[in-house]
């Protein structure tokens, strides 16, 4: 392990391994292409795209269980025919495929449009077999019932007392590439998770004591007697998150426009959630003029004492915070790195996560000079790119993409000039809009804006 700890997000001074852990657990998702930044990035086609979600949900007496049906229509970018599709059911990663007496927590069941096969990959993948092969730009849809039951446990899909989290527990759909389809397993050390920017109608009736944030633009109304109907629609985002609890609530709105809705449990700090409050309306207005503006309107900042560090989501966080605050900026710079700017977070962890922790360096003016040095490394198989197959097998060594990763970002902001690197951040956003990023693709963005050999630094910081 290197012996480099995190830095304070508000004093520049470097953290416990105590702090360190909490922020690893932080980590931690319809415009036509030629009318929206990213039109012109290049990269593998990945099928099925141009998503839509359509999803009604109702809850029980306290938000433990939902159920309901979804409906999932898509098009076949790819120039082969479509023969099927796979739901990704993530809500199952922790439990996999459950006992007799505890079933997975994500069941899907009455699939329409195709036909089901089993459960495989720990029970968190779904094939659907189509009826007839879908041509190259033809349209389809499959649907399902679907119930979610929360798990006993303070997680992104868990509860804290009287609240609900519901990060991952809709089925997406999962994503075929050049590679094939991409159904690797869940990891709790970081994310697994990769999908294409879609569009979201999501319909959750539930008791009116309860109150929902959720992704996207979201509106209530009366339902049935004693509840309500929470309505949200989400254009081009990458999943669907949402929480149900008797929170409080607060909203205003960013100079640049940005409605930020705050949801508390009575037992948070108050100065923490001041904190977060304030942070996350300067961090989504300062993101938004360096990476490009935010795009999605509102944006839900869901905050108890006991959840652990915090969870990022399209257009909704979840933060554990105490009075000195949470790991809000952070999170709130992966809409950008991940949700807008998308990347496999499996195959490619750094490039949500050590980016969303460079702009959280910025944002608090930390020192970064000689913050990392060749002799930090734990072994010659560390690399600041490995995958998620790599840390789950070396969860020691995790922090390096919190650590390692912002500061050879760093670095590279030194070596192209401060200029260069913030033209750099705008230009490279604004050409996978929407879209799916890769190392490879990085490289050859930093390499265009300077005439300077940049092997030498990728090979320093091992970025391969």
């Amino acid at each position: 392990m290197s012996s480099l700890p995190a830095w304070s997000s508000r004093t520049g001074r470097r953290l416990p391994a105590l702090l360190l852990a909490l922020l690893l657990g932080a980590s931690s998702t319809a415009a036509e292409a030629a009318t929206v930044p990213g039109a012109k990035a290049s990269a593998p086609v990945a099928t099925p795209d141009r998503l839509r979600y359509d999803v009604s949900l109702r809850a029980d007496a306290d938000g433990s269980r939902w159920t309901g049906r979804q409906r999932v229509s898509f098009r076949n970018a790819s120039d082969r025919p479509l023969r099927e599709v796979y739901v990704r059911l993530w809500g199952n990663g922790e439990d996999g495929c459950g006992t007799p007496g505890k079933p997975s927590p994500i069941r899907v069941s009455k699939v329409g449009g195709g036909t089901a096969g089993g459960l495989t990959v720990n029970c968190t993948a779904l094939r659907i077999g189509l009826p007839k092969p879908l041509a190259r730009g033809a349209r389809t849809a499959v649907a399902f019932d679907v119930s979610v039951t929360v798990p006993a446990r303070n997680n992104r899909f868990g509860r804290e007392g009287a609240f609900r989290f519901l990060g991952n527990a809709l089925p997406v759909l999962a994503v075929h590439d050049a590679k094939g389809w991409h159904l690797d397993p869940y990891v709790s050390t970081g994310e697994s998770f990769y999908s294409l920017a879609s569009e979201f109608r999501v319909r959750l009736d539930h008791p009116s004591a309860l109150k929902v944030p959720a992704t996207g633009r979201t509106w209530t109304r009366p339902g049935g007697h004693g509840r309500t109907i929470t309505r949200s629609v989400a254009h081009r985002v990458r999943d669907f998150a949402w929480a149900a609890g008797p929170f409080r609530t607060a909203t205003e709105t960013s100079p640049g426009g940005v409605r930020v809705k705050s949801y508390w449990s009575p037992g948070t700090s108050a100065g923490g959630v001041r904190l977060n409050r304030r942070d996350g309306v300067a961090a989504v207005d300062r993101f938004g003029k360096e990476f490009g503006r935010y795009p999605y309107g509102e944006i839900d900042l869901v905050m108890t004492s006991g959840f652990g560090g915090g969870r990022e989501y399209p257009g909704l966080v979840f933060l554990g915070t105490t009075e000195e605050g949470s790991a809000v900026v952070h999170e709130i710079a992966h809409q950008w790195w991940y949700g807008i700017v998308g990347n496999d977070e499996y195959a490619s962890p750094w490039l949500d996560e050590s980016f969303a922790q460079y702009a959280n360096a910025r944002f608090y003016g930390w020192d970064t000079r000689d913050c990392w040095s060749e002799d930090d490394w734990p072994s010659d198989r560390a690399a600041l790119t490995n995958s998620m197959a790599y840390w789950a097998a070396h969860p020691g060594e995790y922090h390096l993409v919190y650590t390692a990763g912002p500061c050879a970002l760093a670095d590279l902001e030194r070596t192209l000039g401060a200029g260069t690197m913030a033209r750099l951040l705008k230009r490279y956003a604004h050409d996978h809009w929407y879209g799916v990023s890769t190392t490879a693709d990085f490289k050859k963005a930093a390499q265009s804006v300077t005439a300077k050999d940049l092997t030498p630094f990728w090979k320093r910081h091992r970025i391969r």
